[in-house]
């Protein structure tokens, strides 16, 4: 019997942690269940997909996702001005979440980036775009 190695139709469960250049933790599993998918499911970006394939049960590894195969470089477009009064009496300061409603109803997190007079500058793009994430997995199970 051979071991099963990740492969696109492979059902993996891992422990992993998702760390930022300064070594901040974003998410880990190992202090709970660790995760189960099924490649190609969604539930990792394909740049963190990719760079299991070929490991096994038992396999340990740490890497380096750049921007462009992780959650995107990050898009000057995606840098609001919105105007101060729509924030009613919140206190803004720079790096603070703020949670705007979309058109379509659904929630859209941005943020604060600069708090001017009039207007707030806010950044729509997903918190971890234009970072470099060190992504440490263990492979508990391959089937």
């Amino acid at each position: 019997m051979t071991e099963s190695r990740i492969g696109h139709d492979s059902e993996v469960t891992l422990h992993f942690t998702l760390k930022l250049p300064n070594g901040d933790v974003v998410d880990t599993t190992l202090d709970k269940q660790p995760a189960t998918f099924k490649v190609g499911d969604g539930s990792l970006l394909p740049g963190f997909e990719q760079v299991l394939f070929g490991l096994k049960a038992g396999d340990a590894r740490s890497f380096e996702i750049d921007p462009e195969r992780g959650f995107g470089p990050g898009n000057e477009q995606n840098i609001q001005t919105v105007p101060r009064d729509q924030f009613n009496e919140m206190e803004l300061e720079p790096g603070l979440l703020v949670i705007f409603t979309d058109a379509a109803g659904g929630e859209l997190p941005g943020v604060v980036k600069q708090v001017h007079d009039q207007v707030v500058e806010v950044d729509f793009n997903h918190p971890l775009a234009g970072k470099v994430i060190t992504f440490d997995v263990e492979i508990v199970d391959v089937r």
